[in-house]
């Protein structure tokens, strides 16, 4: 069995942290392939989703 050792955090008050090689599936069926760091949108409000672009901050997001 292949193991993937993806590691998920969740940052105070920011984005899901994603360490490891991972595929997005966007809603159009595009696949994009990060490796290492990916910073996942929590607050809803990135112009970039499904990535993070720092827009937690301006929210002052605290979930």
């Amino acid at each position: 069995m292949e193991t993937n050792n993806v590691k998920v955090q969740v940052a105070p008050g920011g984005p899901f942290l994603v360490n490891g090689n991972i595929t997005i599936v966007d809603k159009d069926g595009k696949e994009t392939l990060r490796e290492g760091m990916t910073a996942l949108c929590r607050c809803g409000a990135s112009k970039n989703k499904p990535f993070c672009d720092g827009a937690h901050k301006v929210l002052d997001f605290d979930k």
